[in-house]
């Protein structure tokens, strides 16, 4: 094997690594937003940011919008 091929080799494992490492990062970022910021449903904010990357990553900056978004607080109403 030419110095080359070794060079292209680690090139593109190092790609492959850094490609997988980002998708985990995506993967993760809305779940720790929601959970962070006391989200009342974190864990569908984490799961819905895994099931949009896994079936296209169409959803997912709805997903990191959700994660975002607070409850508006219930108002007491007066009787």
């Amino acid at each position: 094997m030419a110095l080359i091929d070794i060079f292209a080799w680690i090139v593109l494992l190092v790609t492959i690594g850094t490609l997988i490492a980002v998708i985990v990062a995506l993967g993760m970022m809305p779940g720790r937003i929601a959970r962070k910021r006391g989200h009342p449903w974190p864990e569908a904010v984490a799961i819905g940011s895994w099931a949009t990357l896994v079936f296209g990553f169409v959803f997912w900056p709805l997903v990191l919008i959700w994660a975002y978004v607070d409850v508006p607080e219930r108002r007491e109403t007066s009787k």
